[in-house]
């Protein structure tokens, strides 16, 4: 990859809102997706735990970081832009935690 460079983070829950496990199926599908849309994709597979409220209600998460590298250009931002919006309804998730920083690649 050459060109200005943007890595795009996701923490996936395992766990539905309501506390039933998400399906494995789930999961690959989303980063089946990333793959086809940028030709690589990277996930960390041991837990990382999450803690947070919304309206009154604490929900406790277990997660996997999910993370892609792609070229800084607008178009990118745009696909993670929607892209969180589909994760958020096939998740059933009140919010997807979606971060984005510029990257060099040596």
């Amino acid at each position: 990859m050459s060109g200005s460079l943007r890595r795009f983070e996701i923490l996936l829950p395992r766990r539905f809102n309501d506390g039933l496990p998400i399906p494995d199926e789930v999961i690959a599908d989303t980063l089946i997706e990333l793959e086809d849309r940028f030709g690589a994709v990277s996930c960390e597979t041991q837990t990382i735990q999450g803690l947070w409220s919304h309206e009154g209600t604490v929900f406790r998460d277990d997660l996997i970081r999910v993370f892609v590298d792609v070229p800084d250009v607008a178009e990118s931002r745009q696909f993670f832009r929607e892209f969180k919006e589909r994760i958020k309804t096939r998740f059933q998730q009140i919010d997807i935690w979606l971060i984005t920083y510029p990257i060099e690649v040596l």
